[in-house]
């Protein structure tokens, strides 16, 4: 980009370059080489189209889940959460080896014992995650969170997520409990027999959250 002084002024192209004005000034730079017809169609956009794609894909994918539990996240008080989470729905989708590239999806790489490994480990914020606690939810017809002797916390907020990836939609079912001297919590299992299942927890002890961060949900052994 240059600026110019004429005693015309030109707005418009001319030839490769482009004339406008910019703050006051007379501006002129060289066209773009970038041709819309050639990016959906040539051959040698190929990887740059699936590039695309996927980024399309993850960005649309973690949006769907943050959304279930953005009142949690507004918590985190940290600007780049967005950016860090579609970086992970990004590393969770290059696990999916059954698809060709261009069509990989955090579907797929939900499905991997690695993805559901770097979901449970993504922190938010400040706050503690649960990668290092021994905590899973089990159970045909309910779950159960068993919490002796591990954390200690005055309420447990518990979001069940059961995304549609393609579609970019969820159904999710949050729960409140007050913890006295339980250490064994149950509740309802509100989705039966859908993979993946998320599970989103949050501890507080006095008002405050101490930890948060997606576990592990055990499919039931038939």
């Amino acid at each position: 980009m240059a600026t110019y002084e004429s005693l015309i002024k030109i707005k418009g192209g001319l030839g490769d370059l482009v004339f406008y004005s910019l703050n006051g000034k007379n501006v002129v730079r060289k066209k773009s080489g970038f041709n819309k017809t050639a990016f959906k169609k040539s051959p040698s956009y190929e990887k740059v189209r699936q590039n695309s794609s996927e980024f399309g894909h993850c960005s649309k994918a973690g949006k769907t889940i943050r959304n279930c539990i953005e009142s949690y996240i507004k918590e985190c008080n940290e600007p780049l959460l967005y950016q860090r989470f579609a970086k992970l729905m990004t590393e969770i989708k290059d696990l999916d080896t059954v698809s060709e590239k261009g069509k990989r999806t955090v579907h797929k790489g939900l499905l991997t014992e690695r993805g559901m490994t770097l979901l449970k480990e993504f922190k938010f914020g400040n706050k503690e995650n649960f990668s290092n606690e021994n905590f899973a939810f089990e159970g045909k017809e309910g779950m159960i969170l068993n919490i002796a002797n591990q954390l200690s916390t005055d309420e447990i907020g518990i979001v069940s997520i059961c995304p549609d990836l393609e579609i970019y939609s969820a159904e999710y079912f949050e729960e409140k409990l007050l913890i006295k001297q339980e250490k064994e919590i149950r509740f309802k299992k509100h989705f039966q027999d859908t993979w993946p299942l998320i599970c989103f927890l949050a501890l507080r002890k006095e008002k405050e959250i101490t930890h948060m961060g997606f576990i592990e949900i055990k499919k039931p052994a038939v």
